[in-house]
């Protein structure tokens, strides 16, 4: 469910830029979202384990509608509400066990990886900012 809101509220942070931001989130997408890969490993060293997102299906008792057959007079009354059970997802976190040594290791070929991808995507922010000057 967090990700459904992060994602939309992405997306409407992207509709409302400007040409040229747009063009510089198209061009650094991978480097932004390598961005959010080191950060999250950098808390999993600094917390000592992961978490790990999983979804639950949970029921609970809600409102259905029963739907009554239309009368003669080709009225249709309203429909009968009753008792039922019903499930929804939730969404929950939970702490994972990790290899520290291999979370750092980890962490260091993706910030040398950000590394690369920050250098190269130079040349296509600079191409954005002279194609659509603000």
């Amino acid at each position: 469910m967090r990700r459904i809101v992060i994602i939309a509220a992405l997306g409407l942070l992207t509709a409302c830029g400007t040409p040229q931001e747009m063009c510089i989130l198209r061009e650094t997408r991978d480097l932004r979202t390598l961005d959010r890969l080191v950060a999250e490993t950098q808390g999993n060293l600094a917390r000592g384990f992961a978490i790990e997102e999983y979804t639950e299906t949970v029921d609970y008792w809600g409102t259905c509608y029963q739907q009554q057959a239309v009368a003669a007079d080709g009225v249709r009354p309203s429909p009968v509400p009753y008792a039922c059970r019903r499930d929804r997802d939730i969404t929950r976190t939970r702490p994972v066990a990790i290899d520290l040594g291999a979370e750092r290791q980890k962490l260091a070929s993706m910030q040398a990886k950000r590394r690369d991808l920050a250098r190269v995507a130079e040349r296509p922010i600079a191409a954005c900012k002279a194609a659509y000057p603000q």
